[in-house]
């Protein structure tokens, strides 16, 4: 059967939040274990479908200064030093193990450019992950939260989209 890692970051809960959702729709069609970025393992032996995600700061994955100012608002999760900008760059070069990256972000900003979901896509083509499908974002209604309607569902739909999208390991 196959195996699923979803690691996420998370600074207000949100993201946290979409990816238990995403890994109960993966849960529905293979085997999937949900890590916080900061004990997300390096290691991908045995896992062929990683998902990745996390909010996204200033157009793109959080960095050290933006998940400072993240707390500077009122964030009491996940960690200052490390997200999923690090993790990623941490990763040996892949080959045959599929990659799909989700992210939070406020549903005012719609159409700004750049987003969490799209840097952590790039960063898993330089890996060598094989793009499982496209980048996909959800959102909340500030900074803070919450969600906004429907999110968590549709995380569910997507995660579970995102893991009959693999082919099976023979």
């Amino acid at each position: 059967m196959a195996r699923a890692l979803v690691v996420y970051e998370s600074m207000f809960g949100n993201s946290g939040k979409v990816a238990r959702a995403v890994a109960d729709g993966v849960a529905e069609v293979m085997s999937v274990n949900l890590v916080e970025v900061t004990a997300a393992p390096v290691d991908l032996q045995g896992v062929d479908l990683v998902i990745a995600g996390g909010p996204t700061h200033a157009f793109s994955m959080s960095r050290e200064a933006t998940r400072r100012d993240a707390r500077v608002q009122g964030a009491s999760q996940g960690s200052v030093a490390t997200g999923l900008r690090e993790w990623l760059a941490s990763l040996p070069d892949e080959h045959g193990r599929w990659f799909a990256a989700f992210d939070t972000r406020v549903t005012r900003v719609r159409r700004l450019p750049g987003s969490a979901a799209h840097s952590a896509a790039r960063a898993g083509r330089r890996h060598g992950f094989s793009q499982a499908i496209a980048p996909q974002s959800f959102y909340v209604l500030d900074v803070q939260g919450p969600l906004a309607d429907g999110e968590l569902e549709h995380a569910r739909v997507w995660g579970a989209a995102v893991a009959a999208s693999v082919p099976t390991p023979v």
